[in-house]
C-alpha cells in the first residue's frame, strides 16, 4: 500500500468514526437530555435552551450559530482545518432534525421520555456517559462538533497563552448561567434548578469525556529480559512496527552479562506484545509499567510553549 493510499485511508476511516460518534451524541441528546429539558454547554446546549423558552426549533438555531462562526473563523484558522468541522456541523444537523422526527412526542411537542417521569438525573448521568464518549470519538479522529469549539481554536490561536479549556469552559458557563435570564424556566428556584443541572452535564460530560481519551492515550513500558532477545526485538520491530531500545544488563547472583529489550507501547498493544513474546520465549521475565507519558514520534506531542529569550 502506497503512503497516498494510507492516508486517503485513514481520512475515510476519520470521517467514518466521526459520523459514529455524532450518532451517539444524538442518540444522547434527542433521547435523554431534551425530554427532560435539561440544559448542557455548546451551542447545541443554546440551541436547546432557545428553543425550551420560544420553541424555534434546535437544528435550525444550531445551523445559524455554526454557520455564522465558520464565517468568522474561516480567515483565522482556513478552510483546511474547518473541513471536518463543517462536516460535523451539517451531518449533526440533518440527525438532530432526523431524530426528532422520528421520535414519539410528549404534549410539549419534546422527544417521549424514555426512562419516565421524575428520572431527570438518572438521564442526565446516562446521557452524559454516552455524550462525553461520543465527543471522544470525535476528537480522536482529528474531529471536531464545532460551535464553541471553533471560537476556543480561533482564541487560541490569536492568544496561545489562553488555553482550549479555558476558552471552553468560559462559553459553557454563560450558555447554561443564560438559563436565569429566561422567564419561560419559571420562576428563580426553578431557573437555578435548570442552571445547577446544566453545571452538573457540564461537569461529568467534560469527565467522561477526559477519561476515554487519558485512557486510549494510556501508554506502558516493557523491559523484558531474555536468552532470545534477537528473536523477540525482531519480531516486535517487524510484526508490531516498534522501536527497541537494547540495554546492556549485568546479573549481580550469576555474573553473566545480558541484553534487556525496553519498550514503550500503547497499553491496548499489551496483549499482542505478550503473545508475541510468549511465542518465541515462554520463560522470558517481562515487567510492565505504567507511565505518565510518553511524547515523540508515535506518541503525543510535547505541547509547551518555548519561551523567546533575548540576547542579554
Amino acid at each position: 500500500m502506497t503512503v497516498q493510499h494510507k492516508i486517503i485511508l485513514n481520512e475515510v476511516r476519520d470521517y467514518m468514526f466521526i459520523t459514529l460518534g455524532l450518532l451517539m451524541y444524538t442518540i444522547s441528546f434527542t433521547v435523554f437530555l431534551m425530554p427532560y429539558q435539561i440544559v448542557a454547554g455548546g451551542v447545541t446546549g443554546l440551541s436547546a435552551i432557545i428553543y425550551y423558552a420560544t420553541g424555534f426549533h434546535l437544528e435550525n438555531t444550531y445551523i445559524i450559530i455554526n454557520v455564522l462562526l465558520l464565517i468568522v473563523a474561516l480567515k483565522i484558522l482556513g478552510f483546511k482545518f474547518l473541513m471536518k468541522t463543517i462536516y460535523a456541523i451539517l451531518v449533526l444537523y440533518f440527525m438532530l432534525r432526523f431524530a426528532q422526527d422520528i421520535l414519539p412526542k410528549q404534549p410539549n411537542g419534546l422527544p417521549f421520555k424514555l426512562l419516565g417521569e421524575g428520572q431527570d438525573f438518572m438521564s442526565l448521568i446516562i446521557g452524559c456517559a454516552i455524550s462525553g464518549m461520543a465527543l471522544a470519538v470525535v476528537f480522536s479522529s482529528n474531529g471536531s462538533t464545532g460551535g464553541t469549539d471553533i471560537v476556543a481554536a480561533a482564541v487560541n490561536k490569536l492568544h496561545n497563552n489562553i488555553s482550549l479549556g479555558t476558552v471552553l469552559f468560559a462559553a459553557d458557563f454563560c450558555i447554561i448561567g443564560s438559563c436565569m435570564f429566561f422567564p419561560q424556566f419559571g420562576d428563580y428556584v426553578d431557573r437555578a434548578h435548570k442552571v445547577t443541572f446544566g453545571f452538573c452535564v457540564m461537569a461529568m460530560e467534560n469527565y467522561v469525556l477526559d477519561y476515554v481519551m487519558n485512557r486510549r492515550r494510556q501508554s506502558v513500558q516493557f523491559m523484558i529480559f531474555s536468552q532470545k532477545w534477537q528473536e523477540i526485538a525482531n519480531a516486535i520491530g517487524t510484526k508490531m512496527e516498534h522501536g527497541v531500545t537494547i540495554l546492556d544488563g549485568h546479573g549481580w547472583y550469576t555474573g553473566r552479562q545480558m541484553k534487556v529489550l525496553c519498550i514503550l507501547a500503547k497499553k491496548r498493544e499489551s496483549i499482542n506484545m505478550f503473545r508475541l513474546i510468549k511465542m518465541i520465549d515462554p520463560n522470558a521475565f517481562v515487567s510492565q509499567s505504567s507511565v505518565i507519558g510518553v511524547y515523540g514520534e508515535g506518541f503525543d506531542e510535547m505541547k509547551v510553549k518555548i519561551k523567546d529569550e533575548k540576547p542579554q
